[in-house]
């Protein structure tokens, strides 16, 4: 079973890019954020046609998120995050597809750092924490992916001394993140690849990607009944060198059979 996370940046001006990739690499379910779409405009048919059913969360220029699977139709069990009922940003949708409950988030950026925007992404954080551990409380299969907008650890980011006083990476994101895994999940692309440099995005200033200067953002975090079901894990690095792409790499996982 092969699960793709990718933040397309705006689903409908990066169609073209979104269903190459899908023809090209042919996961069984993907995770999109950034859709940037509000509801009814979700591009359903052309998803449709590429081979996929969908659940979308959509928002009028910001944030969105979906869930497209090869299985057919969808079980969705989740849309937007418990804890503050006042929250209207599209960043959480869930689904059970193939006996996995799939979880695709996309956790606010949260710059400026301090103040209002840094506040929201930590209380946000903490929201999904605590859904987490609900989640791992059930003893069932799950993944949590998506955009993350944080950089683990220094080796997940280019030049990491630029870095230290954004919400990518000030200690209190990182400390999150590392609340978050310590319950029990695992982080797959380190799970397979502990030291190498990888990135999972790319800004469209400065030569970025053709510099390799990237971050790694983009995660999936599988809980215990999965860890051992990881056999794969990729970054479709080239993608980003496509025209009219989105600044995030697609990323995916493999899983064997139960």
């Amino acid at each position: 079973m092969k699960i793709a996370t990718y933040n397309v940046n705006g689903v409908n001006g990066r169609l073209p890019v979104l269903l190459r990739w899908l023809q090209e690499t042919q996961p069984d379910v993907v995770c999109l954020q950034e859709l940037k779409a509000p509801e009814e405009k979700f591009p359903e048919q052309a998803i449709n046609d590429a081979g996929y059913k969908a659940i979308w969360h959509g928002q009028k220029s910001w944030n969105g998120v979906a869930i497209l699977s090869r299985y057919g139709d969808i079980k969705e069990s989740r849309r937007g995050l418990p804890g503050d009922p006042e929250d209207l940003h599209s960043r959480y949708i869930e689904a059970v597809i193939n006996g996995i409950v799939i979880g695709c988030l996309y956790l606010p950026n949260g710059n400026p750092a301090p103040g209002p925007k840094f506040d929201y992404k930590l209380a946000w954080f903490q929201r999904l924490t605590l859904h987490a551990a609900q989640l791992l409380s059930y003893d069932t299969p799950v993944v949590l992916c998506g955009d993350y907008n944080v950089m683990p650890t220094d080796i997940d980011v280019y030049k990491p001394e630029r870095w230290v006083d954004d919400a990518l990476f000030r200690p209190e994101t990182r400390a999150a993140f590392h609340a978050l895994v310590a319950q029990g999940w695992t982080d797959a692309i380190r799970k397979l690849y502990p030291t190498e440099k990888i990135y999972t995005f790319y800004d469209y200033f400065r030569n970025a990607y053709g510099r390799d200067a990237g971050l790694r953002i983009d995660h999936f975090l599988l809980s215990p009944k999965l860890e051992g079901r990881l056999v794969a894990a990729k970054v479709d690095r080239h993608v980003r060198g496509w025209e009219k792409t989105s600044d995030h790499c697609p990323v995916w996982i493999e899983l064997t059979d139960k």
